[in-house]
């Protein structure tokens, strides 16, 4: 195991590692991740002390949806930990504008991730990056490897064998094709159009270019993929239009439909309540002979505290995050959720593996509407929701659902404005 430490510390430990012991720094991570806890306790934090034994270290978690007010409440009063976990884009830039997060531009631990990754967590200009990015999910469908076999399909790589594959399941009739509900809304555009969009609109070229305003959301890479979310409805059962979240997931966990659209993200939770074997496929190409490209949303950094009292203490654990060792501890410890590091790493869970081998083949990007174009009113991420429900619910056609979010962006939005 390699020991990342600056020249400063090691010189400090030569001079007396006794002293040292004395003055052990205590740092708290403040997290949404409570389901972590133990993760975090048991693996993730003795790696780093037994490497750094000079700090002591805690994961202190609050609830997901209690995670932003808290954390607010904290800093403004002064009492937040050292060391902050980060969500990606606007609200963490909120952060950093306000001085609660350190311009960590500079760090060498940095240099270790890509500017796709860093460019969550930093200005708009790219002058200041304020945390280290820890980790990404990635799109794709988990499908029943048993149903599978049992229907004889095998996964898609185009949108026709897709098609052909969701006809065999439904034509089979022991199996719901695809387990998905409208709804909640957020599901048919995280799970439908930010799935399989972009494939469409090229992933990182498409979103960049409607950001400056040189394209725009009724172009064919933002239409067709509400053309393909128009055939889906068929495939989802009877009622998807009254299922919610965790209909589906139960649907999918107790072997009564054989693909989920969704990401990474369910690995852990398919894993302990399913008792079938699980598979994944990459989002299909529109067709065969086109490049490919994934959904790999960053999704979780952590930062330093601007009035941390212990901020070199802090440093060396953002600085120890750019490690391999890192990287390969912390994707194995929380399957799914994938080190956004260029280190190359090994996984131990198959599933896990197979989402992270896309990378090799496929272009990463963000979800299209997570920087700075959902900033005004209406959110275009939240429009993303309503349209995409409507177009699989057959209540909006494909166009007017395009031409809805280009006419919400452009009424506030200056680099999309006629």
């Amino acid at each position: 195991m390699k020991h990342y430490l600056s020249s400063g510390i090691a010189a400090s430990l030569l001079l007396g590692s006794a002293s040292f012991a004395f003055a052990a720094s205590e740092l708290t991570i403040e997290s949404w991740r409570n389901d972590d806890l133990s993760i975090w306790q048991e693996t993730i934090l003795p790696a780093f002390m037994k490497a750094h034994p000079e700090v002591k270290i805690r994961f202190s978690p609050t609830a997901p949806t209690q995670y932003n007010a808290a954390l607010n409440a904290k800093l403004e009063g002064g009492t937040a930990g050292d060391l902050i976990t980060c969500r990606p884009f606007d609200g963490s830039l909120d952060l950093y504008s306000k001085g609660y997060l350190k311009n960590l531009q500079g760090m060498a631990t940095l240099d270790n991730f890509p500017d796709s990754a860093k460019g969550a967590w930093s200005t708009d200009d790219g002058s200041a990056t304020f945390c280290v990015p820890m980790a990404a999910v990635i799109h794709g469908f988990i499908y029943n490897k048993d149903a599978f076999a049992e229907v004889g399909v095998e996964p898609p790589k185009t949108q026709a064998e897709f098609i052909a594959v969701l006809d065999k399941i439904k034509e089979d009739g022991n199996y719901i094709p695809m387990a998905m509900g409208t709804l909640d809304q957020w599901e048919s555009a995280a799970m439908g159009y930010q799935n399989i969009g972009p494939m469409y609109w090229k992933g990182e070229e498409g979103r960049k270019a409607i950001v400056a305003g040189t394209g725009k959301l009724t172009d064919d890479g933002w239409v067709k993929p509400f053309e393909v979310l128009a055939s889906w409805g068929p495939y989802l059962g009877d009622g998807y239009e009254a299922q919610s979240y965790p209909d589906s997931q139960t649907l999918f966990t107790l072997g009564r439909a054989a693909i989920y659209p969704s990401g990474s993200w369910e690995i852990a939770g398919f894993n302990r309540d399913s008792d079938f074997e699980l598979g994944a496929f990459r989002p299909p190409l529109p067709a065969e002979g086109d490049s490919c490209y994934i959904s790999d949303h960053t999704d979780i950094g952590i930062g330093l505290n601007a009035a941390s009292p212990n901020s070199e203490a802090a440093m060396k654990f953002l600085e120890w995050m750019g490690t391999k060792e890192f990287a390969e501890l912390y994707s194995n410890a929380v399957p799914g959720f994938f080190s956004l590091s260029k280190h190359e790493i090994s996984l131990t869970d198959p599933l896990a593996d197979e989402f992270i081998s896309w990378r090799k083949d496929c272009q990463s990007t963000n979800r299209s509407a997570a920087q700075i174009v959902s900033r005004g009113t209406p959110n275009l991420w939240n429009e993303m929701w309503v349209v995409s429900a409507n177009v699989i619910n057959g209540k909006q056609t494909p166009a007017d659902a395009a031409n809805q979010l280009q006419k919400g962006l452009s009424a506030w939005y200056e680099p999309q404005m006629d």
